[in-house]
C-alpha cells in the first residue's frame, strides 16, 4: 500500500514557481498552435509528451505510439495531465476536434502547464492516418470476458485506482498500484516495477470505469508492457454485473 503522505504532482514547481512570481502568469487566453502530423512526428523523436485527450474506447481503436490517453471530458484532465507529465515537459495534444484543443490549453492554464504545450495535431487522429503514418492499439476487454479468463488461463489484473477505492472493494487476484505511482512524483520514484509482472504478460487493467485505466496503460506501454488489455465500465461494472470482489481487509463483499 501507499504511504500516508499524500504525493505531490511531478507539475508541482511550476505552480509553486508561478505563485511566487518566479514563472509569467498567463494573463491572457492562451491559444494552441496547430501542428502538422510531420510536426508532431518530429517533435515525438525529442522526447514530447504527447497527449491523447480523446475518450479510452477511441483512443484504444487507434492512436498516436507512445501518446499517453488522459480524457478531456473527465473532470480531472488538468490535474491528471499535471500528475503524468514531469516538470517543464513539453506537451503536444491530440484532440477529437480542433476546437478541443483550444479547451485543453485553457484548462491546463490553472496548473500553469499551458506554457508547456507546443501545440496540437491539426486535424486530429484523422489527420495522423489520412498521412499515413504509424498507429498503435489497446485492446479492450469487458467484464464478463475478464472473470471467465481469469478462471481459465490465469490472466492477471492491475488495479490502479486510488488506496479508498480498492479498500472499498476489489478483485481479490488483483494487484494493486493507483496509476499517479507508475511515473515519478518529485522524490518519489516511479513504482512499476513493484507489480513484479513480465513484460511479455497478459494483464487486464482496471479503475473505475475504464479511463484512468487507459491512462495506465499509456505508462505500460511505454515502459514495454504489450499484451495489456483495458477493462471497460472497470469496477463499476464488475460490481454492476455482481461479480465476486473482497474489501481492503480480505472478506468478501456483498452488495
Amino acid at each position: 500500500m501507499q504511504s500516508e503522505q499524500p504525493l505531490k504532482p511531478a507539475n508541482i514547481l511550476n505552480i509553486v514557481a508561478t505563485n511566487q512570481g518566479k514563472r509569467p502568469l498567463t494573463t491572457h487566453i492562451p491559444k494552441a498552435k496547430p501542428l502538422s502530423s510531420l510536426d508532431v512526428l518530429e517533435h515525438s523523436k525529442q522526447g514530447v509528451s504527447i497527449i491523447d485527450t480523446r475518450p479510452s474506447a477511441v483512443y484504444g481503436a487507434g492512436h498516436v505510439p507512445g501518446s499517453i490517453n488522459i480524457q478531456l471530458a473527465s473532470g480531472e484532465f488538468e490535474q491528471r495531465v499535471g500528475w503524468m507529465i514531469p516538470d517543464n515537459n513539453a506537451i503536444i495534444l491530440v484532440t477529437e476536434k480542433d476546437e478541443d484543443a483550444q479547451e485543453a490549453i485553457f484548462k491546463l492554464a490553472f496548473v500553469a502547464l499551458d506554457q508547456q504545450v507546443t501545440g496540437y495535431l491539426q486535424g486530429g487522429f484523422k489527420a495522423w492516418l489520412f498521412n499515413g503514418q504509424q498507429i498503435d492499439t489497446v485492446a479492450q476487454m469487458d467484464v464478463h470476458t475478464l472473470h471467465n479468463r481469469l478462471s481459465t488461463n490465469g490472466l492477471q489484473v492491475v488495479d490502479v485506482r486510488s488506496e479508498d477505492e480498492w479498500n472499498d472493494y476489489h478483485i481479490e487476484t488483483a494487484r494493486f498500484l493507483p496509476y499517479t505511482s507508475m511515473v515519478q512524483q518529485l522524490q518519489h520514484p516511479a513504482q512499476l516495477s513493484s507489480l513484479n509482472l513480465e513484460k511479455e504478460q497478459k494483464i487486464a487493467v482496471t479503475c473505475a470505469t475504464g479511463k484512468r485505466s487507459s491512462t495506465a496503460i499509456s505508462i505500460m506501454r511505454l515502459n514495454g508492457y504489450q499484451h495489456v488489455y483495458n477493462v471497460t465500465g472497470g469496477m463499476e461494472a464488475w460490481k454492476s454485473a455482481q461479480l465476486p470482489m473482497v474489501d481492503g481487509a480480505g472478506q468478501v463483499c456483498k452488495f
